[in-house]
């Protein structure tokens, strides 16, 4: 009895996924592009991670290449760039973890309290534009206002009576301009997402403050930030998850060798020793490493913010 009812439900399911797949068969239609583009660059792929664990010869193809276990991973961790690549990677993270990540959502907080429709819209036009502009512009403008000898950094500096500085072979100063220069790029796109969040507070809550005698401060304390906490927590653990990956673009954009000390992070290492020195399998099972620990960290946030705010992307 109990198999003949089980087989009944699985045909009822069976039969509903058809009618409902033919039902929105247009929406499925405008899925398909994005479903595709995922295969084709995010899982395909995959199939050449066996790289890591394999002596990957170009002439031979990945099949053909014989196995050398975890052989590269070993190479890595004993060799002398994992503890530089690691903390600077961690480092330049945290920094901007530390600074970044509250400049969109203190951003959002300012325009949500600016009335002026005009300004409002000036201002975000210009906060939202630098993400738009191509990461080669971008160091190329950083490289150019830090520039010894026509910088207008440095020009301001020598007018104030001071000597100039050369910001970009200094190691102790990369990480400073890389974060100024993240923030700069990013803090008025990422407050798109808070600005929407606010937008979606309840008007009767700020209503309820007034009466009971909250001033403006007061409101964005009681209402609008408990309003923005749970956009925050899913935010950040979106951003933990991104601890061990940075733009290596922009960082191979404006490091050199005299700040590889502070600058040489694992995706340009990767880029490194993938690209110059060809060493594709090395370079594989680096990446695979940087993606593992990225995997572990973002399942950590994940619980930790569930257990705390009850706050969590599944």
């Amino acid at each position: 009895m109990s198999t003949f009812i089980s087989e009944n439900k699985k045909r009822f399911s069976f039969y509903a996924f058809k009618r409902n797949l033919y039902r929105d068969r247009y929406l499925y239609l405008l899925l398909a592009p994005m479903i595709i583009w995922i295969i084709l660059f995010k899982y395909k792929p995959l199939y050449g991670l066996q790289i890591a664990f394999k002596d990957y010869n170009l002439y031979k193809g990945i099949a053909e290449s014989p196995w050398v276990g975890l052989e590269h991973f070993k190479t890595f961790f004993t060799g002398p760039y994992f503890y530089r690549t690691i903390r600077n990677t961690f480092l330049l993270n945290l920094m901007i973890l530390a600074f970044g990540f509250p400049a969109p959502i203190i951003l959002a907080l300012l325009l949500n309290e600016v009335k002026h429709l005009k300004f409002k819209s000036f201002v975000q036009t210009a906060t939202y534009l630098p993400h738009f502009i191509s990461s080669v512009i971008v160091a190329g403008i950083v490289i150019n206002f830090l520039s010894p000898s026509t910088g207008v950094v440095n020009v301001i500096i020598e007018r104030l009576g001071f000597e100039r500085i050369y910001f970009l072979i200094k190691p102790e100063l990369f990480r400073g301009i890389f974060v100024g220069m993240e923030i700069w790029q990013e803090a008025g796109f990422k407050s798109i997402v808070f600005l929407a969040a606010l937008a979606g507070i309840d008007q009767q809550l700020y209503e309820a403050a007034k009466i009971d005698g909250a001033n403006r401060f007061k409101q964005m304390l009681h209402v609008t930030i408990p309003g923005l906490l749970p956009t925050i927590m899913i935010m950040f653990i979106i951003q933990i998850g991104n601890l061990v990956t940075l733009s290596f673009e922009k960082i191979i954009l404006l490091y050199n060798p005299s700040t590889y000390e502070t600058a040489d992070v694992l995706g340009s290492y990767v880029y490194r020793i993938g690209l110059v020195d060809a060493q594709y399998d090395l370079a594989a099972a680096v990446g695979l490493f940087e993606t593992l620990v990225a995997f572990v960290l973002v399942v950590g946030a994940n619980k930790l913010s569930k257990h705390l705010t009850k706050n969590s992307l599944w």
